[in-house]
């Protein structure tokens, strides 16, 4: 995570997003008192949303959460994709 001011970030603005895109950084810029303003990668950004969406019900949390464990324990297996199978 980078933190900088409006100042700084308006001299090196080209560089510090750069950084955000190219290092999947955060950026916080502060802006004063409990003042900040958060910039982030597009790509960063969907996958939030999407881990926020995978998250939103309880069930899913659960669902996810027993998927994580089985893996931990070695109780996976591989899958051919479809598009992958010789037909």
């Amino acid at each position: 995570m980078q933190v900088t001011t409006v100042s700084h970030f308006r001299k090196d603005i080209k560089n510090y997003l750069d950084r955000v895109v190219k290092n999947f950084e955060t950026l916080i810029i502060n802006r004063g008192k409990d003042s900040a303003i958060v910039v982030m990668s597009l790509k960063e950004y969907n996958s939030l949303m999407a881990t926020n969406h995978e998250l939103s019900s309880r069930k899913n949390e659960v669902r996810l959460d027993s998927a994580i464990e089985k893996l931990k324990k070695g109780e996976s297996f591989d899958k051919e994709l479809i598009e992958d199978q010789d037909t």
